[in-house]
């Protein structure tokens, strides 16, 4: 039988993923739309960033606005504010990395070791729930209680004698960071736990009953099963959030800064989106806003592949 005729048989070739493209024509339907609005959202929008190396003029459009090159990626880097913005940008995600980034997991893990099913899912809900909180809300909770005129937490401090006088933590450069990072843990922890929740879930019961009569205690089993039959997706996660170590945030900073008008918090809390937002947005300078955020965008892409080629590497774990 010739090669043509196997591979007919076989359903390879042309026809083949056709027929099987015909098979699966509904499901294929069903995807359809989520690829058009990646399309439109992610694909078409990147032919903005020729503004990086033009300089734009809103009358003139983009096509007629004259090249500039580096222009604006010079003045990023050669802005007096750059190195206190790189530094808070790395500070603050790096900081949300640290106490982000493990919460979820041992979160879960707490969750699992609840054996009463209905405990189990009203502690789950009450710690996801302020995942749909808006960031609006929280700045606000975050203001009455910290307020130093009646809030709870200078009321506390106070009656238990720990401060003499109220103190101002929203308007305290030394507070900031702690209040803001805090503040994200709490808000995300419990809706990011609901992956590795998923992931404890698929594990063999049948591990923890051998290790059980093994003598091992349910402390150990966590690392002894839990945490590496877990691993592939925490260090799945973990390069996800390296790729986004410029990301350190926007709306929580520019509500917990006033919309970025508290002067007193700015050396601490602006990072290059409140940065590119006041003065390339607010200011009009839209090829220096573009520049900005290119530079961004790249240095998490570079991030991203060099946490994927060392985890590889090390542990045989990757994206890709």
């Amino acid at each position: 039988m010739s090669k043509q005729k196997i591979d007919k048989k076989a359903g390879i070739g042309t026809t083949g993923a056709g027929s099987k493209l015909k098979s699966q024509l509904a499901l294929q339907t069903m995807v359809l739309p989520g690829l058009i609005l990646i399309l439109l959202f992610s694909y078409v929008p990147l032919s903005g960033i020729v503004v990086a190396f033009k300089d734009y003029n809103i009358y003139k459009g983009i096509l007629a606005s004259p090249w500039v090159g580096l222009k604006h990626f010079e003045t990023f880097f050669k802005s007096r504010n750059f190195i206190e913005i790189m530094r808070n940008t790395l500070a603050i995600s790096s900081l949300k990395l640290l106490f982000g980034f493990p919460a979820p997991i041992i979160l879960a893990i707490l969750l699992n070791e609840v054996r009463n099913i209905r405990n189990r899912r009203i502690f789950q809900t009450i710690t996801y729930m302020p995942h749909f909180v808006s960031w609006v809300v929280v700045a606000g909770m975050l203001t009455t209680l910290l307020s130093v005129d009646g809030g709870t937490v200078n009321t506390i401090l106070t009656k238990l004698k720990i401060v003499k006088d109220p103190v101002n933590f929203l308007s305290s450069p030394q507070y900031f960071w702690a209040i803001l990072v805090s503040a994200n843990v709490w808000k995300s922890t419990g809706f990011n736990a609901i992956i590795f929740m998923a992931a404890i879930s698929g594990i063999n019961p049948e591990l923890y009953e051998a290790a059980s009569l093994d003598g091992a205690s349910r402390f150990k089993q966590i690392f002894v099963i839990t945490l590496p039959s877990i691993l592939t997706q925490i260090v799945i996660v973990l390069i996800l959030n390296v790729s986004n170590i410029l990301n350190a945030g926007f709306d929580d900073i520019l509500l917990l800064t006033n919309n970025g008008d508290n002067s007193i918090l700015m050396s601490v809390a602006d990072v290059i989106d409140t940065y590119v937002y006041r003065i390339g947005i607010k200011a009009q300078r839209f090829s220096f806003a573009t520049a900005a955020g290119l530079f961004k965008s790249v240095i998490n892409i570079l991030m991203l592949l060099f946490a994927n080629a060392v985890s590889r590497k090390l542990g045989d774990v990757s994206l890709w």
